[in-house]
This record gives C-alpha cells, structure tokens and sequence, in this order.
C-alpha cells in the first residue's frame, strides 16, 4: 500500500476462550494472508488485534474470516470491532503478552490431537514415544496454569527451559506449536520416573515395565493431568479385589480406559451421540450400557464407565495393554492425590510418575447420553473452566461468588458477564475435601483477579460453605437448596421467563424454607423468587441419617403410611427382622428421631428395598436407587396410582405415594418380575410429573418446566419425562453442561445473586 489514504484500520477485541489455544498464530496466518498489516497479542481482557490495510478488508472480510475459521480449541464469547488510527505498520506481529485487568477465559485441558499421535507412533520422529508430546490443539491447559494471562511462566512448564529446537516451533508463528506454553520434547521436557511403592526406590524402565507389572496383577499408581490414577488389569480378580479394599470401595462403580473405540465396543453397547463423546477432545468417561459383564466393575448395575486415552502416556501404556481400570487415586471420600507427597504410594505397588507439577488437582468428567443430549454425572477434566455467559438481564458489574452446598461441591465465580464453575470438590463433610475446597476458591479468585462484593450459599446454617462465608468479611446471602437447584437450568439456557416456569426439584435432601427436609418440590419460580406448588407428602426419616444409608428403614416408613396397622402381616416386615422392625416402627409412630421430609430419594430407597435390589447398607450416594434402575425392563408398560390432594389457600398441593405403594407390594407379593415393578414405578413417576405441570399451566399459565435434582441422573426417568413433557407442550430446561445434582448449586445461587443485584439488594 502506497499511500496512506488507501489504508483503513481497525481495533478488534476478542473474548472467550483465546489463550493457549493457538488463536494468536491463526490471526497472524489469516491477516498475512489477505494482505493486512498490524498485530496481535494476548492482553489480560483477551486478546487484542490491530488491522490495516484495503478498508473493504479490514471492515468485512477480516471480522468474518475470523469467525469462520477458528483453531478447534478457541471460542469466541464475544467480538468488539472499532474504527482505530492507522498506525502504517510494516507486516504483521505477535507481540509480547502484556498484563491488564480483566477476566480472561483458558481452555480446558485437552485430549492429544491426531498430529501429536501421529508424531509418537512415527520412528524418526524427535518426539517418537515421548509421553508429554502436545501443541496448541492439546495438551494440558487448565491443570498447569498458575496465573494469567496464560504465558509459560506462569504454568507449571516454568522450570522447564526450551531446548533450541523445541524454541524454534516456539517462535514460528506458521509452526502448530507457536506459543504452545506446555511445549516440550526428550531433550528439554518433563520426564517419566517409575517407583517402587514401598521402598521409594526408583527402578529401571518406565511404560514398557509398567505394563508387565499390570500384567503381573499389580496395581500402579499413574500421574496424568489432574491427578494420578490407579489402574490394573479388569480381568484380574485378585487385582481388582485388592485395588477395592486399598480404596475401601467395596461396590461403588469403577472406570475403565480402553485403548479405542473397538475395544469399547466388545463390552458395551455405544450410540452415535455416545461414540461422539468418546472421541471427543474432553474424553469424559461416558456410562454406556453393559454388553458383557466385567466382574467387579461395576456389580449389580446395568451402565459401565469407559474413556479412551487422552494423554501420551495413556496411549502408551494402552498400546500393550488393550483394557485397564483407572479409577481416581484417593482413599474413600478424599479428594484426588496429585502429588507422591500426598501418600499415593500407600495405595498401590508402584508409581509411574513424572516431573510436571500439577497446579490444579481435576477428576475425570463422567456423562452419560439421554435423549441423544449429554447429562453430566461429574463435571471436571475437560470441561473446566469453560465459562457460561449469562443473559443481559441479569448482567452486572459487581463481583460475586457462590460456595454451593456441603455434597459433590463446586464454586462458580461471577465477573464481566461470565460464570466459571470450578471442577467437582467432592463432599465437604470431610476435612480433606474442605482443605480441596479451599485451595481451589483461592486458586479461582487468584487466575481470575477477582475480589467479590458478596458470597452467597446454601440455606443451611450447618453446612461448611455457609459458616465459612459468613468470616469472609463480605455480604452473606443464602439462598434455598431447591430454588438454586431450578434456577441453574434457567441460567445455562440463557432464560429469562416472561412469567414464572415449574421448577422440579427431586433429590435426596436440601433445607427448606421452613427448616425442613426438602427435596419432592414443584417451585413456580422465577429469578426473584418462588412459590411451592406442589410436594412429596413428607414421611418420617426414621434414624435420621441413618435412613438415608439403610434403605430397609425409609422402606417401614412408607409401608406405615400406606398400610397402617396391618405392616406386622406384610413379608416385607419379616424380611426386615422382626426385632429391629418393631423397634423402628416404634421410632416411626412415637416420633423419636425421625425428622420429616419430603425426599425423592428417600422414596427410591423403599422402593428398591421392597423390590430385593437394594443392599442392606449403601455404600455410596443413590446406590439403591441406581439397582433399582438398573432392573427395570423397557419392555413393561403401566403405572402406579398417586394421590394428589385439593389444598386450602396459599397451600401446596401434597403428592401421596400411599396408593402406590400398596399397589407396589402386592404386585411384588403375587411374584410379578423385578424388572415390571421398577419399569412401572419409573413410569409412575415421570407421569406424575406431567400431571403436575398439566395442573400448573391450567391454574398459572406455566408453559415451561426446569428440571433439576439428582434423581434426574435416573436415565429411565429423565428419558420418559423429558419425552412426555415435550409431547404435552412444554418447553423443557435440563442441565446439558452441567450436572442435575449439587454441583449446580453454585451456578443456581450466582444466577439468584444477580437477581439480587439488580434489585439493589447487594
């Protein structure tokens, strides 16, 4: 360009996730390569692009081929394009990162891309078989970084200076590793150690001995992104047993790594939409129906855990091995281990470990596939920190930060517009997953320079979350289980209702309004606040928290209520013993600590117990439930009759199982199958829900329906609720991004704090 009139400018400002995914090489390649002159580089906003040349260019080509083109890895939050001085650079540059105040969003860490395998498995090549290969299309993102913006100093690469080859990729902004902070090779790069796990020793080899001593039924301890896993071979039952009891997990489902999707195939049943997942750059595990059963895996359950490798060293180790188990590597109720100083070498034989410091300990995600849609079980690895943009309404410029609940707790943090919602912490009941929880809310704040104007929570006053809050030194608002619950489906679907939407909230426990134990509700709700249309009749929780770990107890209370006087003549009585049945039901009708509550969880218990599938004490959260589920048969139709009462002004309408459950035994007790009495149930209850919303829309005109709760991880339920909701004409809100169970209450408690906000009630 000659002269300077024929030259136009412009200054555009990208948000979203644009750090550390390749987004600065791709600017320079797409700007040279129609002629613009300027520059790029990440600032703590974003990243920030300065363009000149033909004005036809710089004003429409450029804003659209930016758009069209991005690095698989990038997304785009929000694009600002504004007129700016021609400043007559000479070519294009990537400058130097700068530091700014802002919220900058990072990707999440990253499956190893097909560029990077091909390198591994290619003798010659000087990354052959090297276990920490990556480039701006993968890698670790999340897991390593320290500070932002997200340069190598700040990750935990810093003490890893670039050999000159490796600098070079660095430097090149047409090379796929420009700027690719965790950029490594043999010469300058991590590297892998493997221990003996009682002495410390180091021994010889690495993966070629770490696989022969998996074979030799050893369980190893291995460090990948977010933590170490355990793993050993799923066919070996001895391992298998041994890896339970190290864990103290006698039943609780245990994952699997497959080395691909063949593999996955010959044991479970995988739709497209799941198959998708698989290969997907977050490599969650995904539950798939079992084909063929593995033996202590996943016993008494119908779904099964697999992931496919996702970092090099995982596809090494896979490469000999075909199928391993690789369950996070923690003692029961502990938060994953991350590093050999956290005791991992009590939990298995040997360790294969590397040099790379972990900065943020993550799980493996955990989905599953309803209605061709994802439904989160466990939201980490992969999909942290994506942010969640929340509608203009409800935007703000004050801070804010929720703590969630006491169980399977997140932390979402509010700034400039966006929502990031930590990785599952785990249930804060134990103090080492409290200690998880708070190096993770000082981690946020600290990557995201954020300093809240108010910390909100649960209702609960007992819970950690709400007693730590209130020493912040910041406005404290708590807001109830099961509004925040109804709310996060609201706020991740970007909807904000023109008249209020029925929220159904089902789960196993949450403090209500009035002090009780919630968790069967109908909410007509919307951002401000809400209103109980409906509920579960409460029923006795006989023990206290003792009902909720032997489901034989909420059983009695149930067979109480439907049967009355004539409970001592039931089979179901006997089975339970007769001893501790009348003791119970003593407990039951005098009163003594059996608290009320309206749980749906607790209603799954009974029903498991009285179908046989329950065990006599549960292991871990829902496993009745998930039993019961797991015996049900598709190819049963029918239902259960439920009450539902007429009641008296300003009284929600009460949902009585009683009907049911009388119909329930006496199907069990003539022999009808297990399989029947739980397909029926389920159906019972999804038809319920309907029925409520159908009374709604008539008396309030609600033509949407939010659901939110644990029991909604219940494929069989959430399928048929979804599906016969839609066929009624209603417009459905789920969580797709994130989990139905307490993690969302974080995201649910932001969405009511803003609300908040705008009625200048912070």
């Amino acid at each position: 360009m000659t002269t300077r009139t024929r030259k136009a400018a412009a200054r555009l400002t990208v948000f979203g996730v644009v750090q550390g995914v390749g987004f600065r090489p791709y600017i320079y390649r797409l700007a040279r390569g129609l002629g613009l002159d300027g520059w790029v580089e990440n600032a703590g906003s974003g990243v920030e692009i300065h363009v000149e040349g033909p004005p036809s260019v710089v004003r429409e080509k450029f804003p659209a081929a930016l758009r069209a083109g991005l690095p698989p890895l990038a997304v785009i939050e929000k694009l600002d394009v504004r007129p700016a001085p021609v400043e007559n650079s000479r070519g294009f540059e990537i400058r130097k990162t700068r530091d700014a105040a802002g919220f900058v969003f990072i990707s999440p860490d990253i499956a190893t891309c097909p560029d990077c395998l091909e390198e591994i498995e290619t003798p010659g090549e000087r990354r052959y078989r090297y276990a920490f290969t990556n480039c701006t299309n993968c890698g670790p993102r999340y897991t390593i970084v320290r500070g932002l913006p997200y340069d190598r100093p700040r990750t935990t690469m810093s003490g890893f200076p670039m050999c000159p080859d490796c600098r070079r990729e660095y430097e090149d902004p047409l090379d796929r590793r420009h700027h690719a902070q965790p950029i490594a090779c043999p010469a300058c790069g991590p590297r892998l150690t493997l221990l003996d796990a009682r002495t410390g020793r180091k021994l010889r080899g690495d993966i070629p001995e770490a696989v022969e001593l998996i074979r030799a039924g050893k369980i190893l301890a291995v460090k990948g992104l977010g933590g170490f896993h355990l793993v050993c071979d799923p066919f070996d039952r001895k391992a298998v047993a041994r890896l339970r009891r190290t864990k103290d997990r006698r039943t609780k489902p245990l994952a699997l790594m497959a080395r691909d999707v063949a593999v996955v195939g010959r044991f479970a049943d995988a739709s497209p939409a799941e198959r998708r997942l698989l290969l997907s750059p977050r490599r969650p595990i995904v539950l798939l129906r079992k084909k063929k059963d593995i033996p202590l895996i996943a016993p008494n359950l119908d779904e099964v855990g697999f992931m496919l490798p996702y970092t090099p060293l995982h596809r090494l180790l896979l490469e000999h091995l075909e199928l391993v188990v690789a369950t996070s590597s923690n003692a029961k109720d502990a938060p994953i281990i991350k590093d050999e100083e956290e005791g991992i070498r009590k939990l298995c034989d040997a360790v294969l470990t590397h040099d790379r410091p972990i900065a943020t300990r993550a799980d493996d995600s955990v989905v599953k596939v309803v209605n061709k849609r994802p439904l989160f079980v466990r939201r980490a690895r992969g999909y942290v920190p994506t942010p969640q943009s929340v509608p203009e309404a409800l935007r703000s410029d004050t801070v804010l930060v929720a703590l969630g609940g006491e169980l399977k707790d997140t932390i979402s943090l509010y700034k400039n517009g966006y929502v990031v919602t930590s990785q599952f912490l785990g249930d804060l009941d134990d103090y080492r997953n409290f200690g998880y929880f708070e190096e993770t809310l000082a981690h946020l704040l600290r990557l995201f320079d954020a300093r809240p104007a108010a910390v909100v929570t649960d209702l609960h006053p007992d819970f950690r979350t709400t007693r730590y809050a209130a020493k912040m030194g910041i406005p404290h608002h708590r807001v109830p289980h099961h509004f925040a619950h109804v709310l996060a489906p609201l706020l991740e679907h970007g909807h904000v209702p023109q008249r209020r939407v029925l929220g159904v909230a089902l789960d196993g426990y949450g403090y209500g309004q009035d002090g009780t134990a919630w968790g069967g509700e109908f909410l007509l709700a919307d951002y401000d606040g809400y209103e109980r249309f409906a509920r579960f009749e409460p029923v006795p929780l006989p023990g206290g928290d003792l009902a909720a770990r032997e489901p034989w107890r909420m059983a009695l209370a149930y067979l109480d209520r439907a049967f009355g006087a004539d409970v001592p003549g039931l089979a179901a009585f006997h089975r339970i013993g007769n001893r501790r049945a009348v003791a119970v039901l003593g407990m039951i009708r005098g009163g003594v600590r059996s608290p009320l509550s309206s749980s749906c969880g607790r209603l799954f218990d009974a029903a498991s117990f009285l179908a046989g599938t329950a065990p006599e004490r549960q292991e871990f959260e829902a496993e009745a439930a998930m039993r019961f589920e797991a015996a049900a048969d598709g190819a049963f139709r029918g239902a259960y009759p439920i009450a539902l009462s007429d009641p008296g002004p300003g009284r929600p309408v009460e949902i009585s199982f009683a009907p049911l459950i009388r119909s329930f035994v006496r199907d069990i007790e003539k022999g009808t199958p297990v399989a029947a009495v739980s397909a029926k149930f389920h159906d019972s209850l999804a038809g319920l829900i309907v029925r409520v919303a159908e009374r709604a829309r008539r008396e309030h005109g609600t033509g949407d329906v939010s659901l939110a709760g644990g029991v909604f991880l219940n494929r069989r339920l959430l399928e048929r609720t979804e599906r016969r909701l839609a066929a009624k004409g209603f417009r459905v809100f789920r969580p797709l991004a994130y989990s139905p169970n307490d993690e969302s209450l974080s995201l649910g408690q932001i969405a009511w704090g803003l609300a908040r906000v705008k009625t200048g009630g912070t």
